[in-house]
């Protein structure tokens, strides 16, 4: 049976499945890259630019179709799925027309010569990419490398084959260069292969930290450059002048949105007492109005998780950390339902000893910790194996500013829950992973800076 199977998780019906890919598929896709790389090596940037915008153009023709099969496969709201194409289509339109200038060559000042350094392209990259964002996860790698000129080959996870197989349809439909994003459906074993040989330069991981571990494992031992975005448990710190207007708006969704499988999702709601109460209202009745149903109606609210195994795993997570101490606030009535579904449920009570204290919950669980103040906040906020982002609710921005330099963590949103941009830097620290991608940073991952110096004066 085929590893790669299209799943409905509303209905827990499987659409269609998929075989792994053969040794023949596999080399022909590193020739097709390596040739294509070679050719882009020597061409400028600002050449690709009409390129990639005509992708864009055609992601946009297929909006509708695009975010229909993301919401047929891992069950987002439909509104939700044309919003992730719409942000992708404005990562491709952002390094088509920024990129060039990011790209010239830099000036350094020295006493030995003229100098200065290139930013060129170093070879086939790839792109092991997860569920979450079928299409996201994959533009923020594929469009700037696409203008540097390293060619992608793209290794989805198992339970998106259809999204992986359209999005590399639409690049290639808008007139790309064969090999600029090749879509393989790779085991285990093949994704070692791919990595170790010569042709590929750098990888890019966005998942599990034990996926996460065992991809660099493989890259560091070719020496090939990696990034990681390996999920976290971000802190949302409620400080006691936060605004419970902006409160109501930010809690409207931080746990739900993507039915709360977003690595960077408000996971550890850390609240000063004075307004615990007012949290854990405005959660309880975000959590209540939901409705769940079929993710492509409008009306619904509430999206089944990704699978069933997802919804069964966070079953058991939580289990064991009631049976530990943790104690249930809230959760959301039965939902009578053949899909993945899972009641989303506020938790509190859980202490250092508790397994939930350093794992993350990816589903609709909002665990919620009362802090005598700030400082307390910081601490807990701090006490954590991972690092990616983090949101600090304050009237009073420049003392949240203060606030946000004191978190061990990427990213930090000031009175908002996590947020993305393609000018936006997107990465974290600890077992959060390492690197950026989006904005300047993100182009920069895999780009060979080529020093060039005259000393002949």
């Amino acid at each position: 049976m085929s590893k790669y199977e299209s799943i409905n998780p509303y209905t827990n019906q499987l659409i269609k499945s998929y075989p792994n890919a053969t040794q023949q598929e596999i080399d022909q896709a590193l020739d097709v890259g390596e040739k294509l790389y070679l050719t882009w090596y020597n061409q400028l940037p600002a050449t690709r630019s009409k390129s990639l915008h005509e992708i864009a153009n055609n992601f946009s023709k297929h909006r509708k179709e695009m975010a229909k099969t993301m919401t047929l496969e891992m069950g987002k709201l439909y509104q939700e799925s044309l919003e992730e194409v719409d942000l992708c289509i404005n990562i491709c339109n952002y390094y088509a027309d920024k990129a060039p200038s990011m790209l010239e060559p830099t000036t350094l000042e020295s006493e030995l010569g003229s100098a200065y350094y290139l930013k060129q392209s170093t070879g086939i990259i790839m792109a092991c990419e997860p569920w979450n964002f079928p299409l996201y996860q994959v533009i923020r790698v594929f469009a700037p490398n696409f203008m540097v000129g390293n060619p992608i080959i793209l290794k989805h996870a198992h339970n998106v084959p259809a999204s992986a197989e359209l999005t590399e349809k639409i690049i290639e439909e808008a007139g790309a260069p064969k090999g600029s994003l090749q879509n393989l459906f790779l085991s285990y074993d093949q994704i070692g292969d791919v990595i170790a040989d010569k042709r590929v330069q750098g990888v890019a991981v966005t998942g599990s930290e034990r996926g996460g571990s065992s991809v660099a494992e493989a890259a560091g031992k070719n020496i090939k450059k990696s990034t990681m975005e390996l999920g976290g448990n971000d802190p949302f710190i409620v400080l006691a002048d936060a605004d419970p207007d902006v409160l109501r708006n930010v809690l409207g969704d931080a746990r739900t949105y993507n039915c709360g499988q977003v690595c960077t999702s408000s996971k550890r709601i850390i609240v000063v007492e004075s307004l615990y109460n007012e949290v854990m209202n405005i959660l309880h009745d975000t959590f209540a109005s939901l409705r769940p149903g079929d993710p492509l109606n409008e009306s619904t609210t509430l999206a089944p998780m990704n699978s069933q195994k997802a919804a069964d795993k966070l079953a058991e997570q939580v289990k064991k950390g009631i049976e530990h101490g943790a104690m249930v606030n809230y959760q959301y009535p039965e939902i009578k339902s053949s899909g993945a579904f899972f009641r989303p449920m506020i938790l509190t009570n859980i202490d250092k000893k508790n397994p939930l204290f350093n794992e993350e919950l990816f589903g609709p669980v909002a665990e919620v910790f009362k802090v005598k103040n700030e400082e307390e906040a910081i601490s807990l906020a701090n006490d954590s194996s991972f690092g990616l982002g983090s949101s600090v609710i304050s009237s009073n921005v420049s003392h949240a500013q203060e606030v946000a330099s004191q978190i061990e963590t990427g990213m930090t949103v000031i009175n908002g829950r996590w947020i993305t941009a393609p000018e936006l830097p997107f990465g974290g620290v600890k077992k959060s992973g390492y690197g950026r991608e989006l904005s300047e940073l993100g182009l920069m991952s895999f780009v060979n800076e080529h020093l060039v110096i005259d000393v002949s004066k």
